[in-house]
């Protein structure tokens, strides 16, 4: 193969291996092709056995339910994946009993590293705390604190939540009612979203909480606007804790004969491309784009230091984005 490429042994090694080495662009796509050619197909049984390596990185998320953040999330890691020479393997964390077999799996050696994105309390503190104790490299995405051996990437969830129902209350809504997700309803005390809501009713003095849980898919949401909307004290805003949740709500409010943002506004979260083609376009909360390369990135990084580096935090910004619908 390398004399087909007409390169060295060595070079041809660092491409087919995926190792972080300076190969010019043309040079490695001379190796892919004579690859291609001879029909090479790299023996990952085999490579396992030598590095004591899977080759595999693990995805640990809530659900398979098609969360836009969550997709974009995958396909980054499945192509820097690809790039690299490692196959990717997706756990679900839905309830306490996935998230203990989750741990199990990972702390088993079922992938050489783990980028988790769980919402929720599922995956609680001390099991994520145990896992980074092992040495597994992780990078988690959430607003978790005291996490040692592991990348942590957070969110300001609550200020940027805050600031879209300070809008809503300047443009003299005062009735406004927050759709949770479930786990957020459950809670002791409100946190993320929740907290966004909360914080800025307390500063304009407005004692009312509208909190229903409603979030977690679209017929749920729309069910569950459809009541709120139709009861004599109707809110005047519906602050949801999800995009699609949002616009569930505005159908609702249309399917009711009523206008947005005339008799309701509405806002959600998660800035997802759907809520432009919404009518209405949706008021929403999150990210200005979705790319999650820097996170992927931090993971292969810790996948092929010669030793473990620091622990890290970034911070992804958050903001609000004002549109029609409120």
């Amino acid at each position: 193969m390398a004399e087909l490429a007409n390169v060295s042994v060595a070079t041809v090694s660092y491409v087919l291996s995926g190792k972080d080495r300076p190969v010019a662009a043309e040079t490695r796509q001379r190796v892919l092709d004579a690859a291609r050619q001879l029909g090479y197909t790299p023996n990952q049984a085999a490579r396992s056995l030598r590095k004591r390596r899977t080759q595999r990185v693990c995805l640990v998320l809530s659900s398979f339910g098609g969360v836009p953040a969550d997709v974009r999330l995958a396909t980054d890691l499945h192509e820097m994946a690809d790039a690299r020479g490692y196959s990717v393997v997706t756990l679900s964390v839905y309830d306490e009993a996935r998230a203990q077999a989750a741990v199990e799996v990972l702390r088993g050696g079922i992938a050489d590293g783990a980028l988790i994105h769980v919402v929720g309390d599922h995956l609680a503190h001390d099991l994520l705390a145990g896992l980074a104790a092992t040495g597994l490299p992780m990078v988690v995405l959430g607003n978790e604190s005291g996490l040692k051996g592991c990348d942590l990437v957070r969110t300001p969830e609550a200020e940027a939540c805050a600031e879209a129902v300070e809008h809503l209350l300047q443009t003299g809504r005062r009735r406004i009612a927050y759709m949770a997700h479930r786990f957020e309803v459950y809670r002791d005390k409100p946190m993320g979203r929740l907290l966004g809501y909360t914080t800025a009713l307390d500063r304009h003095g407005v004692k009312e909480r509208i909190v229903t849980g409603g979030a977690d898919d679209r017929v749920a949401a729309y069910q569950t606007a459809t009541e709120l909307l139709s009861s004599p004290d109707r809110p005047d805003a519906i602050f949801a804790a999800s995009d699609r949740a949002a616009i569930s709500a505005i159908w609702a409010a249309r399917d009711l004969g009523l206008s947005v943002p005339g008799d309701v506004a509405v806002v959600g979260v998660g800035n997802i491309d759907e809520g432009l083609i919404s009518n209405p376009q949706l008021s929403t909360v999150g990210p200005l784009r979705h790319d999650y390369t820097d996170v992927v990135r931090l993971l292969f990084d810790r996948l092929q230091a010669e030793e473990p580096p620091p622990a890290r935090e970034i911070v992804r910004s958050w903001t609000f984005v004002r549109r029609g619908s409120s």
